[in-house]
């Protein structure tokens, strides 16, 4: 089996977690997951609710980040180890963009923590 340095272990890591995410939550594939999805209404203590689920069980694979990140691993990692030279590239590329979609949320967050302190700060 071939050895894995730690950084190419970490952005598989990145790399994985990118892919997963775009999978399951980004708009940009929202057309790969309709097909697979049918609405339905809830009752709630607010009235009607329409939700979406999942109509199959490829649907749930879709939807589930669990789910869709073991696949995106066996992909990403059987992918790296039968085709390392083009399968980089993505890895890469994906990597940075999981990296980057990490920071941009802990700096989101904390941003959204400062706001609401402030906004407090004011009304005492």
């Amino acid at each position: 089996m071939k050895d894995i340095s730690w950084m190419t272990y970490i952005m598989l890591i990145l790399a994985s977690y990118r892919l997963t995410h775009l999978i399951v939550f980004d708009k940009i594939t929202e057309f790969i997951r309709k097909p697979f999805m049918k609405k339905v209404n809830v009752e709630t203590d607010s009235g009607t609710e329409t939700k979406e689920i999942p109509a199959s069980m490829f649907g749930y694979l879709l939807k589930c980040y669990w789910c869709a990140g073991v696949w995106s691993a066996i992909l990403l990692g059987g992918a790296y180890l039968l085709f390392p030279k083009i399968t980089f590239v993505f890895i890469l590329i994906f990597s940075i963009a999981g990296g980057q979609s990490i920071i941009e949320t802990f700096v989101g967050v904390n941003i959204k923590k400062v706001d609401y302190y402030s906004e407090q700060k004011k009304k005492n």
